[in-house]
């Protein structure tokens, strides 16, 4: 019985354990029964382990055979072909690690615990860049070690211990949390007005918010700055009475799941912190630091510093190529058309097909800070619409958004980005409000293709709630029809829903479905553009010169 059990479960480990056996049993039949029995343990627990292994995500299984290649260039401005990007899987690792502790341990399986299988997939030669750092513990609480920064408690200003502590704590107020909103799902049908248990919440931020220390005090502000002269740039800063208990643990508990899902995509394969992911980049004047793992070439990528030139965005290993490929390179702006200018803000129309290489070079710059992108190579179907502030050196780029040039769904953008030293100016606003201003001139109807990043996301409800306090505030007549705004914004209906009902202004009354004009939002709107005066960063209709694109 045990021999048709090690056979039905069988891998080609135990395949060989099995004739090995066999051959125990013609010397000696007692030992031959108990080897039998260990090495069916043995095999089930290998089988176990190969087929979680091969459980990684199907997206970063496929990614190399979905993305095409991209021609080679003479100048290098793109990665030459697919195979340079190193989308590894940790499984044959893993495969190996069993194979290994099979033959060390022989037939005992208490030689074989799974956490020592899981730490053979770490390296032990990584070390956390931290000075004074021995790599054990991980911000999230949830893992014994950490190879990066943004795992490090050490360099949070934490110990390893206090880590778990707020791990159990987060984990304490994610059930609360949950077992709350079930709760109040089960009683609300069609209830938009926010519910008890939302107000009392409401009111107790408030009230954390308002006890807030005006300011720090001398010896807190002596102390801080004497950590910072100490660590420098090795330590974060001290932030504690900064802002208030409540916005300091939402920072915490942002951090903790970024550096979380940092952690599943090292083990995934998709990052391999400290060897294959650029850092920061040297983009102009500016040393910008990014955000996620882009697919540059292994031998750009590996060096953890790109520079790249900010008008022709191809990309280098060191200054001293950089300065001399500024002195030859010509383009003092993106190719293709300029269709908008007003005082220093142009917007050039760059057509994928026409400039490839400037197109997927930009891609790959918007992938360092952009999580969801995966378009790298494919930018035919596309058009780029690049945004640029002008001065006496050149057309600096501020951003972009592509769309496609036939979309079945009318996406007005495909991807849009603004570049981290242009944020929190208004920028990204102008974006999202040309490529609606392009969707009135088309006579469409668009909408933004899914789904968004989080600041994309932000960024929009905040234009959508913008575009409806407007027309709310405009509009006269006694009768208002979502249809006829979604005409007269070219806003698509689902999202003017969306925003009305996050907004309150949505309600369900006698069968019918309501807009309410609340007269408190549309003064709040109003005091803030007062406040805000006369704002270059806006765009102006008379100032776009273009037809939509026929026959692409």
């Amino acid at each position: 019985m045990p021999r048709r059990k090690r056979t039905a479960g069988s891998s080609s480990e135990g395949t060989a354990d099995s004739d090995d056996s066999g051959d125990h049993e013609k010397t000696d039949s007692s030992h031959s029964e108990a080897h039998q029995r260990n090495n069916t343990r043995l095999t089930r627990a290998s089988l176990r382990l190969s087929q979680s292994s091969q459980d990684a995500p199907p997206d970063v299984k496929q990614v190399a055979e979905r993305d095409e290649s991209p021609p080679r260039t003479p100048t290098g401005n793109a990665p030459s072909s697919e195979s340079d990007i190193d989308i590894s899987s940790p499984n044959a690792s893993h495969d190996e690690s069993v194979t290994k502790d099979q033959k060390d341990s022989g037939s005992d399986p208490s030689h074989r615990p799974k956490r020592r299988r899981f730490h053979e997939s770490y390296n032990f030669n990584m070390k956390c860049p931290t000075p004074g750092c021995n790599s054990l513990g991980h911000l999230t609480g949830k893992h014994e070690r950490h190879f990066a920064i943004s795992g490090c408690p050490l360099y949070h200003n934490l110990s390893a211990d206090e880590c778990k502590v707020k791990a159990i704590e987060r984990e304490k107020q994610e059930e609360e949390r949950s077992q709350g909103q079930n709760e109040e799902n089960r009683h609300a049908t069609r209830h938009q007005a926010p519910t008890p248990r939302q107000v009392r919440y409401k009111e107790k931020v408030m009230e954390m918010r308002k006890r807030r220390d005006s300011g720090l005090t001398k010896d807190q502000k002596e102390k801080y700055m004497e950590h910072r002269q100490t660590h420098g740039t090795t330590r974060e800063p001290l932030l504690e009475n900064i802002t208030s208990d409540y916005d300091l643990e939402l920072f915490r508990k942002a951090q903790a799941r970024a550096a979380e899902d940092l952690e599943k995509l090292r083990l995934q394969g998709q990052i391999t912190e400290g060897s294959n992911m650029i850092k920061t980049i040297l983009f102009g004047r500016y040393e910008l630091d990014t955000w996620y793992h882009s697919p540059y070439p292994e031998e750009y990528a590996r060096l953890g510093r790109l520079y790249i030139c900010e008008f022709c965005l191809k990309y280098m290993k060191s200054q001293t190529i950089l300065r001399r490929h500024m002195a030859k390179c010509v383009w003092k702006h993106p190719p293709g058309d300029e269709v908008y200018r007003k005082g220093a803000i142009s917007v050039f129309e760059v057509d994928g097909k026409k400039n490839k290489i400037y197109c997927q070079n930009l891609c790959l710059l918007a992938k360092l800070f952009l999580d969801h992108k995966t378009l790298y190579y494919d930018v035919e179907p596309f058009l780029f619409y690049v945004m640029t502030e002008a001065d006496n050196t050149g057309c600096h780029l501020v951003g972009y958004f592509s769309k496609e040039k036939n979309s079945f769904l009318n996406y007005n953008v495909s991807c849009i980005l603004t570049m981290p030293q242009y944020m929190r100016q208004g920028y990204g606003k102008m974006l999202i409000d040309f490529s609606y201003l392009l969707s009135k001139v088309e006579e469409k109807v668009g909408s933004p293709e899914r789904p968004l990043s989080d600041l994309g996301l932000i960024s929009y409800r905040s234009y959508w709630k913008e575009v409806l306090l407007r027309y709310m505030c405009n509009f006269k007549g006694k009768e208002i029809s979502i249809k006829e705004i979604s005409q007269e914004t070219a806003v698509n209906p689902v999202d003017i829903v969306s925003t009305l009902q996050s907004l309150q202004m949505l309600k369900y009354w006698k069968g019918k479905h309501l807009v309410l004009k609340r007269q408190d939002l549309i003064d709040e709107w109003k005091a803030k553009e007062t406040k805000r005066g006369n704002n270059n960063k806006t765009i102006d209709p008379s100032s776009l010169k273009w037809t939509p694109p026929k026959g692409t």
